[in-house]
């Protein structure tokens, strides 16, 4: 166990669990621009990786409506299969409550869409049944800003914690001299971490 791990995300505490990262779920998405959100979670989902946290996929009603996983998600863990599922709440599904009390964690880090049905309904009932849970708001959309604040502001009020990809990798790397990870995290940054990954091609590139 690290250091602060009580008051700092810890991988070895930690589960991470997307939601309905679907094609029909992000053409109702108008919160954010879906290109940003489709980056975010991609570099969440390489964080879990890099640092052997579970990762849980979750989908709704795939092969009616909503349409299979984002590709790209899915490719980046294609060992990770989707629990397909009906319930909007996706903690009322047995098959998705068994697989995240199969990780052992209490710490759930959620993203999904949409921010205020998806991700809140599960956020609020995990939380009744004793999980702390984070929910990385850029990784997710609402169907309208004012309803992808009001979803972040009501789980707040409930105790649900806020942050932002980045900040989970960050937080989970700690020091830079964490060798066994550096490399990882630093191919996660330059890929999806935009003008910061940016900032470290060209440190490279330059000699000081």
């Amino acid at each position: 166990m690290r250091e602060y791990s009580q008051c700092l995300l810890d991988p070895e505490q930690c589960a991470v669990l997307i939601v309905d990262h679907q094609p029909h779920m992000y053409f109702g998405a108008e919160s954010a621009a879906r290109g940003m959100v489709m980056n975010n979670v991609l570099g969440l989902a390489k964080t879990a990786a890099a640092f052997n946290v579970p990762c849980i996929f979750t989908t709704v009603e795939a092969n009616t409506f909503s349409g299979r996983l984002y590709s790209k998600l899915q490719n980046a863990l294609p060992q990770v299969v989707p629990i397909d599922r009906t319930a909007i709440n996706c903690w009322e599904d047995p098959n998705l409550k068994s697989a995240v009390e199969a990780t052992g964690r209490k710490n759930v880090i959620m993203a999904g869409l949409w921010t205020e049905a998806c991700v809140t309904f599960p956020a609020l009932a995990m939380r009744e049944d004793g999980y702390r849970t984070y929910v990385v708001a850029d990784a997710c959309a609402g169907a309208s800003k004012m309803a992808h604040e009001s979803a972040l502001a009501r789980m707040c009020q409930a105790g649900v914690v806020p942050l932002t990809w980045q900040q989970v990798l960050l937080e989970f790397q700690r020091d830079w001299n964490n060798m066994e990870t550096y490399d990882a995290v630093m191919a996660i940054v330059k890929e999806y971490g935009g003008a910061y990954g940016l900032s470290f091609e060209f440190n490279e590139q330059v000699q000081f």
